[in-house]
């Protein structure tokens, strides 16, 4: 098996040895990412931070044991806060309730007339509205930026089935999205 180069093996090393310098970089360099990872898989910022956290305490953790070479270590945490995110979902789906719960309105501020911020609640309520896998994939590729054949290798599916998942997620957010294309009627 031929070992896998990882470019946050030092970080990882000093972070297990307890190296502050070290500890607060892996937490500026991973945080963010697995902030917007957690955020767009459960659509709750407030549930993102805690995942995110609970990653990085891992991490922490995690470090002074960790093999180079076996997997790279952004892989690894990327796995982790995707396992703790289909946890939480997994506990929304078995609270049953009579109705949904209320939810604040997302959308822009009329007084901000922000029709960016208005695109951006749209894009995120149709991205929560995808099956799980669809929308992990979406996720991975798109916004965590990795290659198909990471993300294929992190969700454990074959790069064939990871295409799949996106034509089908692109398809459905498409559609959901459709009245915002400028062709679209009233538009």
């Amino acid at each position: 098996m031929a070992l896998i180069a990882d470019p946050d093996e030092d970080l990882v090393r000093r972070v297990g040895q307890g190296d502050p310098a070290a500890i607060q970089a892996m937490v500026a360099r991973k945080l963010p990412r697995m902030l917007a990872l957690a955020r767009r898989m459960l659509g709750d910022p407030v549930e993102a931070e805690d995942v995110a956290q609970e990653a990085m305490l891992r991490a922490w953790r995690q470090a002074p044991r960790w093999t180079p070479g076996k997997a790279r270590f952004d892989t690894w945490l990327h796995r982790v806060a995707l396992n703790l995110c289909y946890d939480r979902l997994r506990r929304r789906r078995e609270i049953a309730t009579d109705s949904p719960p209320d939810r604040p309105d997302e959308g822009a501020a009329p007084d901000r007339g922000l029709l960016a911020a208005d695109v951006g609640a749209r894009v995120e309520t149709a991205l929560t509205r995808l099956p799980d896998r669809q929308r992990e994939a979406i996720v991975l590729c798109h916004y965590q930026e990795l290659t198909n054949i990471e993300a294929a290798a992190l969700m454990e599916v074959s790069v064939e089935a990871l295409e799949s998942l996106l034509s089908r997620g692109r398809r459905a957010l498409r559609l959901a999205l459709a009245d915002m294309r400028p062709d679209a009627e009233g538009a």
